[in-house]
């Protein structure tokens, strides 16, 4: 009845909590927050829930009253390296929906790489395919950006690239996309 209805959520400082994916609460979950008054209701549905003693209009756009922290280093996990390197082969350089991607180790684990931040990359099925188990130079495939970890702002601001398919009236003031607005 109300699915349609879930919640931006901001942190306190009136920023989402993540652009990427997009923070957003359940109707069911805004409202607990709203009556447990742990968040300021900042734009609401036309909908309305009533209970026995209350009606409450659904709230479309939350803040959190106690600010969280951004995590200084982001978990490394394969969608993290995916939003790193922008959802993009990093040796063929082409945007690929993420089904398509694999993740490349530039110096193979067979010969020592390690899985981490700054020995992995995004890359693409018939890339990785190609470059196999060969060194940059052997296979004369290098990463168009070197790998490196990223910093949870530099996650934030690749994710704002990415806006979701429904963004809802309520939320455009406080979502900042790098695509152009429409009219």
């Amino acid at each position: 009845m109300f699915d349609g209805c879930q919640a931006l959520v901001l942190n306190a400082d009136f920023r989402p909590l993540s652009y990427f994916p997009l923070s957003l609460w359940s109707w069911q979950d805004a409202v607990k927050a709203v009556v447990t008054e742990r968040v300021h209701v900042l734009s609401e549905y036309d909908q309305v829930i009533h209970s026995p003693n209350r009606a409450l209009s659904l709230p479309s756009v939350i803040a959190l009253k106690d600010y969280i922290p951004v995590a200084r280093r982001p978990a490394f996990t394969r969608f993290n390296v995916f939003l790193r390197d922008r959802f993009t082969c990093q040796y063929c350089n082409l945007p690929f929906p993420t089904h398509d991607l694999t993740f490349d180790h530039v110096v193979p684990r067979s010969k020592g790489g390690r899985t981490t931040w700054a020995n992995v990359v995004t890359a693409c099925q018939a890339c990785n395919l190609q470059k196999g188990s060969k060194l940059p130079h052997e296979a004369r495939m290098h990463p168009r950006t070197p790998p490196q970890p990223p910093s949870s702002l530099q996650l934030r601001e690749n994710g704002r690239a990415f806006p979701p398919h429904h963004l809802h009236q309520s939320w455009r003031d406080y979502l900042y996309w790098d695509s152009e607005l429409e009219g």
